[in-house]
């Protein structure tokens, strides 16, 4: 869901050229899925021009460390994750993706265990 978004921004924005958007698990378990239905759903219902959904869940491989400017968190969890299996030569910048937010919620709880209202 957080890649439509943000790949929707870069497209509204003009700035597709120079913003490369990418999202990866750190865990493998939905490894070639296209996104959960409830998240386009939901993306759907409140982005009117949305982009087409092409994206197949991969897990975070080590190159990602230095391919990427960010890699933006979810919670705690996938930031330690994240810095458990982070290479010494790393240069990506690790925040959490609620970090960004003006109401600073911080942690973005994953809805994937409750119902579609989670994802709004």
């Amino acid at each position: 869901m957080a890649e439509i978004v943000m790949r929707q921004l870069t497209i509204d924005r003009g700035i597709t050229d120079t913003w490369f958007v990418d999202s990866a698990g750190t865990g493998g378990w939905h490894a070639g899925e296209g996104p959960d239905p409830r998240s386009v759903a939901c993306c759907k219902k409140n982005i009117p021009n949305m982009a087409p959904v092409t994206h197949k869940a991969r897990q975070v491989t080590r190159d990602d460390f230095t391919k990427f400017e960010y890699m933006l968190c979810m919670d705690d969890e996938n930031s330690h994750n994240l810095q458990r299996i982070r290479p010494p030569h790393a240069t990506t910048k690790l925040c959490l993706l609620g970090d960004f937010d003006p109401m600073r919620s911080g942690i973005i709880r994953d809805p994937y265990y409750g119902g579609p209202e989670g994802f709004q």
